[in-house]
């Protein structure tokens, strides 16, 4: 199997410079359940997308700090080629970012979360359990951080998870799954994501954060769902 990586983190701080980037993150994630599967990095952020996304056996679109309704001169050429990937029904995967620019292609909404930022481990519940799913419990739990959510879902598309009763992912059909929430962090990034993030969390989401860091993420069972959904697309 080999997947495309489509980046559009837009990170370029000190910070970031320290820590693995996306597309070693993404690629530890599926290869924790199929070490043997290659990925191509592909910078979307930078205006470098892939010439024929066909060629590769399906995609990953990445988190980023940058919003889906910002403008960004990069952003329309990815919601085309979400169109044009959802179109010919190929597997495609979303993570926050991603997630909520599939909704926006595909015709549904993307606005400011009520709650306010969510940052830390986040509890998510199944409210459909595709089949690929299976290794995941009913609540699991995985690593986000974000301050928009999909607030509608495209046509067509299936809820599939919630958190704090948001949408936290859906699936389209057989071929496009989508998580609001991390699954590539691993623990010692989102730590220090969380100090780096303090002032901008203030005091008492970083104190409950921190905390809730206490608690493992789902992170190997869901690298397995997403195998078996990448497998199953075929």
């Amino acid at each position: 199997m080999h997947l495309a990586i489509l980046v559009t983190n837009t990170d370029k701080s000190p910070f970031a410079a320290q820590h693995p980037l996306d597309g070693e993150k993404f690629t530890r994630l599926v290869q924790m359940a199929r070490p043997d599967w290659k990925t191509t990095a592909f910078q979307i952020h930078e205006g470098q997308f892939p010439p024929d996304i066909t060629v590769f056996d399906g995609a990953m679109i990445t988190g980023s700090p940058a919003s889906t309704r910002s403008g960004l001169p990069w952003i329309a050429p990815l919601l085309t080629l979400i169109q044009d990937m959802g179109k010919r029904h190929f597997p495609l995967f979303g993570a926050c970012f991603g997630h909520q620019a599939i909704a926006l292609a595909l015709g549904g909404t993307v606005g400011e979360n009520p709650n306010g930022w969510v940052h830390g481990l986040v509890r998510n519940e199944l409210q459909t359990s595709p089949p690929w799913a299976k290794p995941l419990p009913q609540h699991f739990n995985l690593y986000g951080s974000h301050s928009e959510y999909v607030s509608q879902l495209p046509a067509g598309a299936t809820p599939c998870s919630n958190s704090t009763g948001l949408n936290a992912g859906f699936t389209v059909d057989s071929h496009i799954w989508t998580s609001q929430h991390h699954p590539e962090m691993s623990p010692d990034f989102i730590t220090a994501l969380t100090k780096e993030m303090r002032s901008a969390l203030g005091p008492d989401l970083y104190t409950r954060a921190m905390a809730s860091l206490a608690a493992p993420a789902d992170q190997a069972a869901f690298a397995e769902s997403l195998a078996r959904f990448f497998e199953q697309a075929q």
